[in-house]
C-alpha cells in the first residue's frame, strides 16, 4: 500500500476533521451531533487505516462515507438552523468533502 498521502487525501483527512470538530462541539452535549462526529471520525479511520477488510471494500467505504456526509446534508436542509453561519460553512465543508471524495476514487480508477 502507498503510505504517501496526496493532496487530496490531506484535504480528505483535514475537512472530516473540521467537520467532526464543530459537529462535537456545536450544541455540547447533544447525543446526536457526538454520534454525528463520531461517525466522520469512524468514516475517516476506515477510509485511510491499513486494515485488510476495509482495504478489500476501499471503493465501498469511499461511497459510504459519501453517503455518510450527504445524509448528513439533507438531515440539515430539513431540520437545521439556516439562521446560523456555522450550519453554512459546515455544509461548505461537507460538500468539498464529497468533492474529495469522488476525486480520490477517480483517482484509483
Amino acid at each position: 500500500m502507498n503510505t504517501k498521502l496526496t493532496p487530496i487525501q490531506i484535504g480528505i483527512i483535514l475537512l472530516a476533521l473540521a467537520t467532526a470538530a464543530i459537529h462535537f462541539t456545536l450544541l455540547f452535549p447533544d447525543l446526536v451531533f457526538i454520534l454525528n462526529a463520531l461517525g466522520y471520525l469512524a468514516f475517516l479511520a476506515v477510509y485511510f487505516l491499513p486494515v485488510g477488510l476495509f482495504q478489500k471494500y476501499h471503493g465501498l467505504m469511499r461511497w459510504s462515507f459519501i453517503g455518510y456526509t450527504l445524509v448528513t446534508i439533507l438531515a440539515w436542509v430539513a431540520i437545521g438552523d439556516k439562521g446560523m453561519a456555522l450550519g453554512w460553512i459546515t455544509k461548505a465543508i461537507e460538500v468539498v468533502l464529497i468533492v474529495l471524495l469522488f476525486l480520490d476514487g477517480r483517482r484509483k480508477v
